[in-house]
């Protein structure tokens, strides 16, 4: 059985829209596309490399995601880009409603309801199984309760508005922090493995 982890961009506010380009995701007018960019740094860029080439055997995907990396990546040919090296040859699964060809080397589609396909797909696996962006197949991920870790880069920029890692209809769920680090542009990168369900208590005084 594999280990699933989110790896995320966000901002303060938990927005995980568009991170890269104002051309990403323009859903609901968002006109924030590209916060990332101003915090990668080469901090920034060293721990991408050292999570695609230590920690992913496998990607999953939404469509929308699939479709923005399979325009671009494929077109990234040098062997000393190890990030490119990594996505055009591991495996990447695709969560997608609709029957579709995928182009882009070594995909497969996972047809039907992501929730089933990911769950079956986590017993059929070795290793880990990693998402990259895909915000609606993480919400989906998020309310059945397959996600094993999570891996944030959280930056230090407030949008107020757009698409947040955590919506209504997660299933409650506790963390332990594993690992922390921050780079020299104050972005804030955490490791939080799934350790079961909340526990709760009460800071109210003791009736005598």
């Amino acid at each position: 059985m594999s280990t699933l982890i989110v790896t995320a961009f966000v901002t303060l506010d938990g927005v995980m829209q568009a991170p890269g380009g104002p051309g990403e995701d323009v859903d609901a007018g968002f006109e924030h596309g590209g916060w990332q960019v101003p915090y990668a740094d080469d901090d920034f860029s060293r721990l991408m490399v050292d999570i695609f080439e230590q920690t992913a055997d496998h990607l999953l995907l939404g469509r929308r995601t699939y479709d923005l990396f399979a325009s671009y990546w494929p077109h990234v040919t040098d062997e000393n880009n190890p990030i490119a090296v990594k996505l055009n040859s591991m495996p990447k699964y695709v969560a997608s409603r609709t029957q579709r060809e995928l182009e882009w080397n070594n995909s497969h589609l996972l047809a039907g309801e992501a929730a089933e396909t990911v769950a079956r797909l986590k017993e059929e696996l070795d290793g880990v199984i990693m998402t990259q962006g895909s915000s609606d197949l993480i919400a989906t991920l998020q309310r059945h309760d397959l996600v094993d870790e999570y891996r944030l880069l959280v930056n230090p920029v407030i949008i107020g508005t757009g698409k947040r890692l955590f919506s209504e209809g997660a299933s409650p769920s506790a963390w332990a922090l594993k690992d922390s680090l921050t780079t020299s542009t104050g972005v804030r990168y955490g490791v939080y493995e799934r350790t079961g369900k909340p526990e709760y208590g009460t800071f109210a005084l003791d009736e005598e």
